[in-house]
């Protein structure tokens, strides 16, 4: 058979199907997390070494229910030694589903700070002393980088808060023991002591309150950040049994095994 005849022949196999042509592979989708709390998760961003920085979705969409729910973010581990608090947001994460609130949680904001036990991130800067609004050139323990938001965890963080614009942020750092209220909203300042069962404070940085996540984001958003401080070494219980449904309370919201039209009404 001649060239030009086994061609002729293999077009019209294939056209009859009589013989295979291997598709392009599809494209590998994610597997979905086991765990039923969890909506989505992303990586936001990137540390100075390269470690991920990751946010979960939690929840229900407000988009889907309604602004009858709020839309909430909370931060913890800005400050690498200050990792405690982390544990209140992966049980959140880790537990039952969580209704009446649309929450996205982002454990480790520091991760290189964290690896290292360092208050500041793997270039030495405070992250808390990074953001754009009031920066000043500050040094030492509180040094806020060369100029504003020049580090990559800062600037994932404010593209993060840009898309997402929650109602609410509530930002975990530790040792000094209280909620701030000497902010806009001090009424939902106390409700957030009175529900964390902490004490009510004035955290003024010591004077250097400049270039704070909290600042930038009240100062550019209609939304409400807040510092939120625990004890140097607050117990695992309190951290992941106790704590996590008190944050949740404070928006009216619930974790449940069961989705609640679900829930056995006993008949009459």
């Amino acid at each position: 058979m001649s060239s030009r005849a086994a061609a002729a022949c293999a077009v019209v196999a294939l056209a009859s199907g009589l013989l295979w042509a291997p598709s392009a592979p599809a494209a590998a989708r994610p597997a979905p997390d086991p765990r039923p709390a969890v909506l989505e998760s992303k990586v936001i961003g990137k540390s100075v070494t390269g470690r991920k920085i990751r946010a979960w979705h939690l929840g229900q969409r407000q988009s889907e229910v309604g602004e009858d729910i709020a839309s909430v973010v909370l931060i913890s581990t800005m400050h690498g030694n200050e990792g405690s608090t982390r544990h209140i947001l992966t049980s959140l994460r880790d537990g039952a589903r969580i209704y009446d609130v649309d929450v996205w949680v982002v454990p480790v904001y520091n991760p290189d700070g964290l690896a290292k036990k360092s208050r500041r991130n793997a270039r030495g800067v405070d992250l808390n002393r990074n953001y754009p609004y009031k920066w000043v050139d500050l040094d030492g323990n509180y040094e806020s980088g060369p100029k504003p938001a020049s580090e990559p965890e800062t600037r994932a963080m404010m593209r993060f808060l840009k898309k997402v614009r929650p109602d609410f942020i509530l930002s975990f750092h530790q040792p000094l023991n209280g909620v701030d209220v000497n902010v806009k909203r001090p009424k939902f300042a106390r409700k957030v002591a009175r529900h964390l069962k902490l004490p009510t404070t004035n955290l003024d940085c010591g004077g250097v309150c400049h270039g704070t996540m909290t600042g930038w984001f009240n100062h550019t958003f209609p939304g409400f950040a807040l510092t939120v401080e625990y004890g140097a070494r607050p117990g695992m219980r309190r951290m992941r049994k106790v704590a996590p449904p008190q944050v949740l309370s404070i928006f009216d919201a619930f974790r449940s095994a069961v989705r609640p039209e679900q829930e056995f009404i006993p008949a009459d």
